[in-house]
């Protein structure tokens, strides 16, 4: 349960060596979370960043967990949720892919599909139905301004996070009521390994300021995050922009 102060004790982060989600555990730490679960394939990394965390002072569990594994999600994130009521859920999990190779390699192309949307929807639903049945708690999923128009440079990843985005903003009405939060967050160009590399687009964001966007947006119980806000009336424009002047944009 949350603490008086309306800060969440345990965490549940899907994807435990994202850095943003890590950067949202390390800040809700900062603010009374103490039990975190980090759910990743396992790795040395994923072991790395649990030892990060308890140096933190929070009690850290790695579970394993991946996305592609959607028939083992049910089991894996039940035994989570029978240690104790969780009160934060963040989906946070996902890959950006190749756009020019995968785009010549169809399982490829599927298997970032796979990860971003299905391995999404799969986790979300056991997620949200075992919070239902709580009687409250959050479920954030980090979504991207690349789902909101597909663009040539990267319509595979932006379809994924369409998809999943459309899914999570039904999911928060089908749960609106029953004292679950669902929170979508759509960053920008955000400065981690994955992007590492690849041309900064405007506005771009660190994984900590999203992490700031999150706290704030989970204490005040908001549906829909944009990280940087002005990317909200920018895509708002593109998304409205007839499509033969929208192609004609370096996107």
């Amino acid at each position: 349960m949350k603490d008086a102060f309306g800060a969440p004790q345990t965490l549940l982060l899907l994807g435990g060596t994202s850095e943003i989600g890590l950067a949202t555990a390390r800040r809700l730490i900062a603010r009374r979370t103490r039990r975190v679960y980090l759910a990743g394939r396992p790795s040395p990394a994923l072991e790395q960043a649990a030892q990060d965390l308890r140096a933190l002072g929070a009690e850290t569990m790695t579970v394993a967990f991946d996305a592609l594994e959607p028939d083992t999600h049910e089991e894996v994130l039940g035994k989570v949720f029978a240690d104790g009521d969780i009160d934060t859920v963040l989906l946070a999990f996902g890959v950006l892919g190749d756009q020019a190779r995968d785009e010549q390699d169809p399982a490829a192309a599927a298997r970032v599909a796979q990860t971003n949307y299905t391995g999404g929807v799969s986790a979300a639903l056991v997620c949200g139905t075992a919070l239902q049945h709580q009687g409250h708690g959050s479920l954030v999923v980090l979504s991207s301004v690349a789902g909101e128009r597909a663009r040539r440079s990267n319509f595979i990843y932006g379809s994924s996070k369409a998809g999943l985005d459309a899914f999570a903003q039904g999911l928060g009405d089908a749960l609106h009521g029953c004292g679950v939060h669902v929170m979508v967050v759509r960053p920008g160009f955000v400065r981690t390994r994955m992007t590492e590399g690849r041309r900064e687009a405007p506005m771009a964001t660190t994984a900590d300021a999203v992490a700031e966007a999150v706290e704030a947006g989970l204490r005040r119980r908001t549906e829909v995050v944009w990280v940087p806000a002005a990317l909200r009336p920018v895509m708002a424009a593109l998304r409205l922009m007839p499509r033969p002047l929208f192609r004609r944009l370096p996107l």
